[in-house]
């Protein structure tokens, strides 16, 4: 994906989806800007299908003591297991290559599908948190982590002599 193309989906509202807070649109150049100096207690990431073709943005940034996880996928790829494959994935890199003792992610309460992508990659629910951000009004997000202790071995990197090695 281009830059051209990148201005174009995270300018879209339907990427963010209904339940994420709309990020303020992006200028050619802002992009550029981000992609130039990125956080240095953060990175992003594109989600990719086999063939290349990006399809969603995964994130993390030191919040505090925790790393917190965002993530976004395209209305059309949605479903399909990319965002978890993407989370694991995100999960045993920052397992591995961190001090990490605690990743953390919030989603808004109504997001049943995002809650149970978390679910699936063992991140526990620890409560709500209210009028976390505003989108028209205040709404209310779920809070979940998942622990270095709960998280024990990786799951992407786990393999046979038969599967493709992930780094």
């Amino acid at each position: 994906m281009d830059l051209l193309q990148s201005i174009e989906l995270v300018n879209n509202p339907d990427y963010w989806g209904e339940y994420n807070p709309f990020l303020a649109q992006m200028s050619k150049a802002e992009l550029e800007k981000a992609y130039d100096n990125p956080p240095s207690e953060g990175k992003s990431f594109w989600i990719e299908k086999k063939d290349g073709s990006k399809i969603g943005m995964i994130g993390h940034h030191l919040h505090g003591r925790a790393e917190e996880l965002g993530y976004a996928i395209l209305p059309s790829e949605r479903g399909k297991g990319y965002c978890s494959e993407a989370l694991n994935i995100m999960v045993d890199y920052l397992f591995l290559s961190k001090d990490t003792v605690r990743i953390q992610a919030l989603t808004d309460v109504r997001n049943v599908a995002s809650q149970k992508i978390l679910a699936k990659v063992g991140f526990m629910k620890e409560g709500v948190v209210r009028k976390d951000y505003f989108r028209g009004d205040w709404r209310d997000c779920c809070l979940y982590s998942i622990l270095r202790e709960e998280w024990k071995e990786p799951k992407i990197l786990r393999r046979s002599k038969q599967d493709p090695v992930y780094y």
